[in-house]
């Protein structure tokens, strides 16, 4: 028989959220249970319970490995303080502050200063609490520093946030109501508690539907793309021929599957997308978890592919795939030889106040409520930067909807005063037109992660974009210690081209395309006043001035 104990708020076994705690309590029972326990892929059946909630195992395996991510993420921002977070930078405090409203200011406190040293002492406080995520070391404290500090970060250059940061800001979230110390952590070595129960709260419903919502979302854009790019029926060609084809694992992908594979899995993309985390739900309401792992490691297998095949996608990937530990069952660590197999223990039911889970309740029905309010019914002026809204309750995941029509890649040759022409983007002294890449075509530049966000603020004007251009030259006479003794190496002008090629079958491009995006001169500071003749007249090398004039 499986009934519901009492909330353990109180009791010295698990510290965290007010939980519901589903023990199995028959005698034969616990011998089923811990025979199934014996062999991965058997197991009693799980009921709502098992639907609903997650054991303290998984919610540890999930602390770890999503605390892990979240650290190398943290600690590659160090590297994009100066140009995007300080007032050195592409956008500093001063053109930053008049756009954004009170509450916008008072939350963002990575806004309350510009300075390398208050940026830097608040990243490290960063990385500290996900530290502490790691190890289960005061995990309500580094939970909620973690998801407001991330917050914070987003919150000073929306103009670098996409879907990591999504998953980041919604899976921090919810872990503040976890108990992510009840075992596998520092923490939990001060009480002896049940690892192998399942606990249902409103933090591990919020998350298995988020999951849901997740698959649901990016699946269901799939199929209803307009040009059918995940059907048979694609043209001219299946998505994900467009899309495994820029690493050295796509190439091997491509010639071991050829068109024709691509074109059979492509379509299954989306179906699998929809429905695997119902799958996995019906799976452990009974009690199957031979269906559960493999559901579990297809859908990681699927992410670990887009990494392989995809650039700048590894850490999205493997974030998406800590998501599924949630779905693992109470046996998941005896299946992995981490702990012995023993029945699920009675829990000691106690009596105790249901304030701090009632709580939890309310504000993750206030975070959902308002992320249906602002996808359905908010104004264009509550979905601006200015104010808060976009960050904290965006919650669309569509993305890869469409097959892609082509490629894209940036270069910028520069002029310097000896006379010679480099391309300051990729910081060579030499300027290729040819899409660049290292054992497969590509559309990463020199510049990947933050950085891809740069070419997309193209439309900025005046100050703004005189701001963030100029950051460029600033930055290569910094690299090149361009000083009044050694002024050779000091950038004149230069011009911001974007390249396209079409993607054709079997692996190929068309011609390059050229399209000059921005032409700056670093001796002006009034570059946004110059007319398109006078920007033409600038450019420090010959090109097709028809070309570029009809692409412009």
């Amino acid at each position: 028989r499986l009934e519901t104990s009492k909330k353990l708020s109180g009791s010295p076994d698990v510290r965290g959220s007010d939980l519901l705690v589903a023990t199995t309590h028959h005698p034969h029972r616990h011998m089923a249970s811990a025979k199934s326990h014996s062999a991965p892929g058997a197991g009693a059946r799980g009921g709502l319970v098992s639907v609903l909630g997650s054991n303290l195992e998984a919610i540890a395996i999930f602390r770890m490995t999503f605390g892990a991510l979240l650290l190398v993420e943290l600690v590659s921002r160090y590297q994009y303080l100066l140009p995007f977070y300080s007032d050195a930078g592409t956008l500093p405090l001063h053109l930053l502050r008049p756009k954004i409203d009170t509450l916008y200011s008072a939350v963002c406190v990575h806004c309350y200063g510009g300075s390398m040293l208050y940026l830097r002492v608040l990243l490290t406080v960063q990385v500290g609490l996900a530290m502490m995520f790691i190890v289960g070391y005061k995990t309500r404290l580094a939970s909620i520093g973690s998801w407001f500090l991330y917050l914070s970060l987003s919150l000073r250059n929306t103009w670098l946030n996409f879907i990591l940061d999504r998953y980041f800001h919604h899976l921090l979230f919810y872990s503040m109501f976890l108990p992510l110390d009840g075992t596998w952590a520092v923490d939990s070595r001060r009480r002896s508690s049940s690892s192998k129960a399942t606990l249902v709260t409103p933090a591990t419903i919020a998350l298995k539907l988020l999951v849901v919502w997740i698959y649901w979302d990016a699946g269901y854009g799939k199929f209803s793309d307009p040009l059918q790019g995940w059907t048979l029926n694609a043209k001219p060609l299946p998505a994900l021929d467009t899309y495994v084809r820029h690493t050295v694992g796509a190439r091997y992908m491509y010639s071991l599957l050829g068109p024709e594979g691509l074109k059979l899995m492509t379509p299954t993309v989306p179906f699998a997308e929809m429905f695997s985390p119902a799958i996995a739900l019906i799976a452990s309401y009974f009690g199957q978890n031979g269906v559960l792992y493999g559901t579990i490691a297809m859908m990681c297998f699927m992410h670990v592919g887009i990494a392989v095949t995809m650039r700048n996608t590894v850490l999205l990937s493997l974030v998406a795939c800590t998501a599924w530990a949630f779905f693992l069952p109470a046996s998941v660590g005896a299946d992995l030889g981490l702990t012995q197999i023993s029945p699920t223990s009675k829990s000691p039911e106690k009596k105790h106040s249901t304030r701090r889970h009632k709580f939890s309740g309310g504000v993750i029905c206030l975070f959902v409520l308002g992320s249906l309010w602002f996808e359905t019914l908010s104004s264009h002026c509550n979905q601006s930067m200015k104010h808060i809204w976009s960050t904290l309750l965006h919650n669309r995941w569509n993305v890869f909807i469409g097959a892609e029509e082509y490629v894209t890649w940036e270069i910028a040759p520069g002029r310097l005063a000896d006379g010679s022409i480099v391309d300051i983007w990729s910081k060579t002294d030499d300027v290729s037109w040819e899409m660049p890449g290292t054992g497969a075509p590509c559309t990463s530049t020199a510049r990947a992660g933050r950085w891809r966000s740069y070419p997309y603020l193209a439309e900025l004007k005046g100050e703004d974009g005189e701001v963030l251009w100029n950051y460029l030259c600033e930055q290569w006479d910094e690299e090149n210690g361009v000083n009044p003794d050694n002024p050779d190496k000091k950038l004149l002008r230069f011009n911001f081209f974007m390249l396209q090629a079409d993607v054709k079958p079997n692996m190929g491009f068309s011609a390059t395309r050229k399209r000059l995006i921005h032409s700056h001169d670093c001796l002006s500071r009034s570059n946004f006043d110059i007319n398109a003749n006078s920007e033409a007249a600038q450019l420090p090398f010959k090109v097709d001035a028809k070309l570029t004039k009809d692409e412009l």
